[in-house]
């Protein structure tokens, strides 16, 4: 995908990372001491502030061009590989603060989160087969009246047109799990567990492209 919304958010997201990474120095750096909570809830907020304008600029772009993010230029066949339906998967965040030392509510609620967000993956998931199974039949549908009519472009886009509409809707199911896992996450972990959250779920973002883009490098020359 070369369109130039698909260029334009590539710059975007490059610049994202690079202030995703200067973050992460800074939650890295922070020291672990309950005297520091003011600076703790400070990063926390500007991370969440960080990820929600990311789900911002993502929301009017696929506006633009939806499949654009179903084949994401910005990222690598790594990257792509361990996506979920345009971004990382929900429940993958549990695995990051199951090391920590919680009290017994902290417990229950991350596991009645863990609960909850799981079956929303799945209603999405449900959600995104249906639409695939759907767009097969209208590719059908379309093609027997495409065969017969003299307005072809016309139903051609009409068909697509119906395609964007569902693939974004879908896209912003995901993104809204997403969003929620983060939100119930912080909500439950206490200032110091949030850094430390935030940090790992970062450092597996940033280490993941630089893996990716190591990978295509490495590729270009054989």
């Amino acid at each position: 995908m070369t369109s130039q919304v698909g260029e334009n958010f590539t710059k975007y997201f490059e610049n994202w990372m690079i202030q995703l990474e200067e973050l992460l120095k800074q939650l890295v750096i922070v020291p672990r001491e309950t005297s520091y909570v003011n600076d703790h809830k400070s990063l926390v907020s500007k991370l969440t502030t960080h990820h929600k304008d990311y789900y911002t600029a993502k929301w009017a772009t696929a506006h633009e061009d939806i499949l654009a993010f179903f084949t994401p230029m910005w990222l690598s066949p790594l990257e792509i590989v361990y996506s979920w339906i345009t971004g990382w998967k929900p429940s993958m965040a549990f695995r990051l603060v199951g090391g920590g030392a919680f009290s017994d509510k902290q417990l229950k609620n991350i596991n009645g989160l863990r609960v909850k967000i799981r079956g929303e993956e799945e209603k999405v998931e449900r959600e995104m087969e249906r639409q695939q199974v759907a767009i097969g039949d209208r590719k059908m549908v379309e093609l027997a009246r495409i065969k017969n009519s003299d307005n072809n472009d016309e139903l051609v886009e009409l068909a697509l047109k119906g395609l964007r509409m569902s693939l974004e809707r879908v896209m912003k199911m995901a993104d809204c799990v997403r969003l929620k896992t983060l939100k119930g996450l912080l909500e439950i972990l206490n200032p110091i567990q949030s850094v430390d959250f935030l940090a790992a779920i970062s450092t597996i973002q940033i280490q993941m492209r630089k893996k990716g883009r190591k990978r295509m490098n490495v590729a270009k020359f054989n």
